[in-house]
């Protein structure tokens, strides 16, 4: 596991719980990048990226 993949997957979950109840494009937007960069770092460090709604563990 690597800290850039851990630190990318931390940062976009910040992001998209910051802009994920927003209801304009912009924060729609916003949160998917967030659920991107997250996804991103969990296949760096060789996970499965999450692809279940969000909001939920799955």
């Amino acid at each position: 596991m690597s800290i850039e993949g851990k630190m990318k997957e931390a940062a976009g979950y910040m992001k998209e719980e910051s802009y994920e109840h927003g209801d304009s494009p912009e924060a729609k937007r916003k949160a998917q990048e967030g659920r991107d960069f997250r996804n991103e770092g969990r296949i760096e460090d060789g996970k499965l990226p999450k692809t279940g709604e969000p909001g939920t563990e799955k």
